[in-house]
C-alpha cells in the first residue's frame, strides 16, 4: 500500500533511530574502547606529571624518577588512580585532583594541574544535571581557579598568565558540557526518530485494517445477498440458485484474495514491491457489475476524464465501495441507487444516492443506515479528512439515503 512511506532500513540493535546503510559517524578511542582509553590516558598523564618540569623560559625538561620525593608519587598516582573513574563520578574525581594537587603548589613538583584540567573536562561532560551536582560543579571550578591563583602568585606570574590559565582551566569544563548538551540533544533526536517512525507504523496499520474492513466487508455483503436469493429461488429456479451460489463462490474468492493481500502487508518480513496496483477509478465499472450482479439497481452518472492522483482514485474508489455495500446491506437488492462524480475546480464530488426502498432488510436496517454512523461511514470520512477534503451522510427528505464527499485533487493531503 502507498499510504505513507514506511523506512526502508531497519533500526540498529540498540542505537534507537539508527539505520543501516547511513553512513556512520567517526568513533574515536574513547569511544569504542572507554575503559581502556581511559586507563591509557591516566598512565599518560601520571608519567607527565612525574617525569616532565618547567625550565626557564616556559619550556620542560625531562627529570628523574628519583627526584621526585615518594609522597609526590603517591599524591600523583591517587590522581591518576581517580581519573580511571572520570566517567562515572566526576566530581568526586574532580575532588581528588584538587587534593593532589594542593600540597605541591608553588614548588618545581606542582606539575598535577594536568589532572585538574582533564577532571574539570569529565565535570562536564559526564557530571548529573541535578541541584547538587551544579553547586558542586560551581565549587570544583571556584576551588581549581583559587589553587591556579595561588600557584601562579607564588612563582611570581605575571597577572596575563594567571587569566589565560583560569580561562583555559574554565575552557576545558565548557568544552565538556558543550559536548554533552550535544549529545543530549542527538539523543532527544534519535528518540524523537524511532517514536515517529513507530507513528507512522501504528497509522500505517491503522490504514490496512480499513482497507480490510472496506474491501472484505464489500465481499461479504454481496455473498450474504446472493447466498440469500440462492435460498429464495431454489425451490422455483433451480438454475437461478446455482448461478447465485457461483457468485457466491466467486465473490468468496475474491475475498479471500484480497485477505491475503492485506495479511501479507501486515507480515513485517513482507516486500512491499511484490503488491499489486490499488484500484483506481477506471475500475469502478467492475466495482458496479458486482453489485448489480448481488440485485441492486445501479446507475453511473458523470465521469473524470483527467489523470487524479493516485491517492485520490484510490479513496474514491473505496468511498464508493463502501457506500454501495452499505446500501446492500441496509436497504437490501432491487434498491434504486445513483452514483454521480463530477470534477470541480480543484476538487472531485461524489454522491451516492438511494430511495431505500429495497425489500431485503429495510425495515430492521432504516435507523443504523440514517442516523447512527457505523464504522463504514467513520471510515469513508477519515479517508476525506486525509486528503484535506470532507463527507456528509444522512437521510433525504423524500426517503432513503444520500453520501456526498469532496476530494481535493491537488494540494497536500491534511
Amino acid at each position: 500500500m502507498n499510504r505513507t512511506a514506511l523506512p526502508s532500513q531497519r533500526p540498529t540493535p540498540g542505537v534507537p533511530g539508527s539505520a543501516r546503510g547511513l553512513p556512520g559517524r567517526f568513533r574515536g578511542p574513547f569511544a569504542r574502547w572507554p575503559r581502556a582509553a581511559d586507563a591509557v590516558l591516566a598512565a599518560a598523564l601520571f608519567l607527565a606529571a612525574v617525569f616532565l618540569e618547567e625550565a626557564p623560559g616556559d619550556s620542560l625538561r625531562v627529570r628523574p624518577i628519583t627526584d621526585v620525593p615518594v609522597p609526590v608519587l603517591l599524591l600523583y598516582a591517587v590522581a591518576a588512580g581517580a581519573l580511571y573513574r572520570r566517567r562515572n563520578k566526576p566530581l568526586v574525581v574532580l575532588c581528588v585532583a584538587l587534593l593532589a594537587w594542593g600540597p605541591t603548589l608553588g614548588s618545581s613538583y606542582s606539575t598535577g594541574g594536568g589532572f585538574v584540567i582533564v577532571a574539570l573536562y569529565a565535570t562536564g561532560r559526564y557530571a548529573a544535571d541535578t541541584r547538587g551536582s551544579r553547586l558542586g560543579t560551581g565549587a570544583g571550578i571556584a576551588a581549581a581557579a583559587a589553587a591556579l591563583v595561588i600557584e601562579e602568585l607564588l612563582r611570581s606570574a605575571p597577572w596575563g598568565d594567571i587569566v589565560f590559565g583560569a580561562v583555559f582551566m574554565a575552557g576545558a569544563w565548557y568544552v565538556g558540557r558543550r559536548l554533552r548538551l550535544r549529545a543530549g540533544r542527538a539523543a532527544r533526536l534519535r528518540q524523537e526518530q524511532a517514536a515517529e517512525a513507530r507513528r507512522i507504523v501504528a497509522e500505517e496499520r491503522t490504514h490496512i485494517a480499513r482497507e480490510l474492513h472496506d474491501v472484505v466487508a464489500h465481499r461479504v455483503s454481496m455473498m450474504t445477498v446472493q447466498a440469500g436469493a440462492a435460498r429464495m429461488v431454489a425451490a422455483e429456479n433451480l438454475q437461478e440458485a446455482v448461478d447465485a451460489m457461483a457468485a457466491v463462490e466467486e465473490a468468496g474468492r475474491q475475498a479471500l484474495d484480497e485477505l491475503r493481500h492485506l495479511l501479507g502487508v501486515l507480515r513485517p518480513d513482507a516486500q512491499r514491491d511484490r503488491l499489486g496496483p490499488q484500484p483506481r477509478l477506471a475500475d469502478l465499472h467492475q466495482l458496479v457489475e458486482q453489485v448489480r450482479e448481488a440485485g441492486l439497481d445501479v446507475t453511473v452518472t458523470g465521469g473524470v476524464q483527467a489523470v487524479l492522483p493516485a491517492r485520490v482514485e484510490l479513496s474514491a474508489y473505496r468511498i464508493v465501495q463502501e457506500a454501495l455495500t452499505n446500501v446492500l446491506k441496509h436497504s437490501g437488492p432491487r434498491t434504486r441507487t445513483e452514483v454521480r462524480l463530477s470534477r470541480e475546480s480543484g476538487g472531485l464530488t461524489i454522491e451516492v444516492l438511494d430511495d431505500g426502498r429495497g425489500t431485503a432488510v429495510q425495515s430492521v436496517s432504516a435507523a443504523a443506515h440514517g442516523s447512527v454512523p457505523g464504522h463504514g461511514i467513520v471510515g469513508m470520512r477519515e479517508r476525506a479528512v486525509l486528503l484535506g477534503g470532507s463527507l456528509d451522510a444522512g437521510p433525504r427528505p423524500g426517503g432513503g439515503f444520500r453520501l456526498a464527499a469532496r476530494l481535493p485533487t491537488s494540494g497536500e493531503p491534511a
